[in-house]
C-alpha cells in the first residue's frame, strides 16, 4: 500500500475538523455527508455551512456542526466554519465532491511533523477515474504550475512569491496557523481564495503533498457555470484576480492583468468556435470580464479574521475504521449485486461494487447515494492508464487486478 496506513492517522492524537460549505445543492450535501460517515478517521467532527433549506435537510443529525448561511461567499462561509472548529486541524470538501474513506485519515497524518501547516491530495474527476487535479504549485500572480512529486508523500516549503496550491475541495490546514494569518479573505467570493491562504501561510512552515489522500469532484452546476463547465459569467474570476494580484503581485500586477485578460478571452473564443456558447453569450462574457475586474479593483481586501473561541469537539458519529469489502458481477445481474451491496452497508462495511460487461467500455466509478461505490465498465476496458484497453486475463484476473487497483483509497487489506 502506497503512503501512510490508516493507523498513522492517530500516533500523534490529532483531531480534524471537516468544513463544508453548500448553497443550493442540497442532494449533493446529503451525500457528501453520507461519505464523510464512512471515514477511517476515527476522531473527527463534520461542520457543515449551508443554506437554510440544506440545514433544514440535515435536521435531526446532532452530531453535524449545522451553521446557517445563505450569502454566495465560500471565504466567508469557511470562515465561518473555522470559527466554529474545534479541532486541531481543518479540513476541507465541496459539496460536489466525495472523499475515499482513508481520505481524512491520510490527511491528518501529514501533520505529524510539527513545522507541516497545509496538506492536500489528488482529485478524480467526474469518472471516478482519471484525475482532475494532482500537484500544482502557484506563484504571485495566481498562475499555476504542474509539479512532478512521488506517489508517496512530499514535503515542500514555499514562499510569499511561489507554494504548494492546496486544492480548494481537498486541503487541511493546521487551524492555529490557519487563524493566525486571519483566516480566508472574504474578498475572495470565489476563485483564488485558498491560493491566498497558500501565499500567506506559506513563511510559517512547509506543505505536504498526499497522492492517495483522494476525493471525487464532480463540478455540478452553480451560478457561475454549467454542468458541463460552459461559464455563465467571468464576473468573479476578473474580480478575485483584481483582488489577488493587488495582494500578492506589487510590481508585476500588470503582467498578471494582461495574462488573466488573455486566457479568458482565447477561451471566451475557443467556447464561440466550438458553438458551446453563442455570439450573445461570448458578449456577455466579455462584459462580465470587464465588470468583474473594475469590482475587484475597487474592492476592500486584506482585512484578517478574529476567531474566539469555538464550541466543544462534536465527534462525528459512524466515523472510524471498519471491514471493506469488494462485490463483483455481472451487468445482467445489477440487481442482485445492488442487493448484496445494500446488505453489506447495514453490516457497517464500506462496499465497493464492480459490475462488469463483456466489452471494451471504458470504466466509470461514482459513490451513490445509497451509502456505496459503483464502478462499471467493460472487463477489457480502461480503468487506469497502466491498464490495456485489451485486458484478455478473464473475469478472475480483472477482479483481483481492480481490487488492488482501489485497495490504498478503501482501506482494503490483504
Amino acid at each position: 500500500m502506497r503512503g501512510w496506513p490508516d493507523g498513522a492517522a492517530v500516533s500523534k492524537g490529532l483531531r480534524a475538523s471537516v468544513i463544508i460549505v453548500s448553497r443550493h445543492r442540497a442532494a449533493a450535501l446529503a451525500r457528501a455527508v453520507c461519505a464523510l460517515r464512512q471515514q477511517s478517521a476515527p476522531d473527527i467532527e463534520l461542520i457543515v455551512v449551508a443554506d437554510p433549506a440544506a440545514c433544514a435537510g440535515l435536521a435531526g443529525q446532532g452530531d453535524v456542526k449545522i451553521i446557517p448561511f445563505d450569502q454566495p461567499n465560500i471565504s466567508a462561509a469557511r470562515n465561518l466554519g473555522i470559527a466554529h472548529a474545534a479541532g486541531d486541524l481543518a479540513l476541507f470538501i465541496d459539496d460536489d465532491a466525495v472523499p475515499e474513506p482513508t481520505w481524512a485519515a491520510r490527511l491528518i497524518a501529514a501533520f505529524d511533523s510539527a513545522d507541516v501547516v497545509a496538506a492536500t491530495g489528488f482529485v478524480r474527476g467526474r469518472s471516478g477515474i482519471s484525475y482532475q487535479w494532482q500537484a500544482c504549485a502557484v506563484d504571485h500572480l495566481g498562475q499555476d504550475h504542474p509539479l512532478d512529486v512521488p506517489q508517496t508523500p512530499s514535503l515542500h516549503q514555499g514562499t510569499r512569491a511561489r507554494t504548494v496550491k492546496t486544492q480548494g475541495t481537498n486541503c487541511a490546514f493546521r487551524l492555529s496557523a490557519l487563524r493566525a494569518i486571519g483566516g480566508f479573505d472574504p474578498a475572495f467570493a470565489f476563485y483564488l481564495d485558498e491560493a491566498d491562504v497558500n501565499l500567506r501561510i506559506a513563511p510559517l512552515g512547509r506543505t505536504m503533498i498526499v497522492p492517495d489522500a483522494q476525493v471525487h469532484h464532480g463540478f455540478l452546476a452553480s451560478a457561475r457555470r454549467q454542468a458541463n463547465r460552459v461559464p455563465v459569467t467571468l464576473f468573479d474570476i476578473a474580480a478575485s484576480t483584481a483582488v489577488f494580484l493587488r495582494k500578492h503581485a506589487g510590481p508585476d500586477a500588470e503582467l498578471g492583468r494582461e495574462g488573466m485578460f488573455a486566457a479568458q478571452t482565447a477561451r471566451i473564443a475557443s467556447l464561440r468556435a466550438s458553438g458551446k456558447v453563442t455570439a450573445v453569450q461570448a458578449q456577455a462574457l466579455r462584459e462580465s470580464l470587464d465588470a468583474g475586474w473594475q469590482a475587484g479593483m475597487a474592492r476592500p481586501c486584506g482585512a484578517a479574521q478574529t476567531f474566539g473561541a469555538a464550541a466543544p469537539f462534536l465527534p462525528l458519529l459512524g466515523a472510524g475504521p471498519r471491514q471493506s469489502v469488494v462485490i463483483f458481477g455481472w451487468v445482467w445481474a445489477q440487481k442482485a449485486l445492488h442487493r448484496r451491496a445494500a446488505t453489506a452497508l447495514a453490516q457497517g462495511q464500506i462496499v465497493t461494487v464492480i459490475c462488469l460487461a463483456p466489452s471494451l467500455r471504458r470504466h466509470k466509478m461514482q459513490f451513490l447515494p445509497q451509502g456505496y461505490w459503483w464502478q462499471e465498465g467493460g472487463i477489457w476496458g480502461r480503468s487506469d492508464r497502466d491498464i490495456s484497453a485489451l485486458f484478455w486475463r478473464g473475469f478472475a484476473a480483472r477482479a483481483a487486478k481492480e481490487t488492488a487497483r482501489i485497495a490504498p483509497y478503501r482501506g482494503l487489506t490483504g
